[in-house]
């Protein structure tokens, strides 16, 4: 099975969601069910984020050059790439 990159966009009220992922969150995966797992036990602390936009296999030279390019994890590695901070990483 091959490793995916996903883009997790939020809706900016919800309290579930830490400041510092209400911009996005860059996840890499298994599948969308695996990120999203990752996502929650990692970055929501057990807590189901209200999801906006999930983008598969995201293009990361797509997203800010000026703020997640530049402060993010390595994307080849299935765990949390961006923000930085919540490792999350399983082998």
């Amino acid at each position: 099975m091959k490793l995916r990159r996903y883009w997790f966009r939020f809706d900016p009220l919800d309290q579930t969601v830490p400041v510092a992922v209400r911009f996005g969150c860059g996840v890499t995966a298994w599948t969308k069910d695996d990120a999203s797992a990752l996502l929650r036990s990692t970055v929501c602390e057990g807590k189901e984020p209200r999801v906006l936009a999930i983008i598969e296999d995201v293009d990361v030279s797509t997203l800010d050059t000026n703020h997640v390019l530049p402060n993010m994890g390595t994307p080849s590695v299935r765990g949390i790439w961006y923000p930085l901070g919540y490792r999350g990483y399983a082998d």
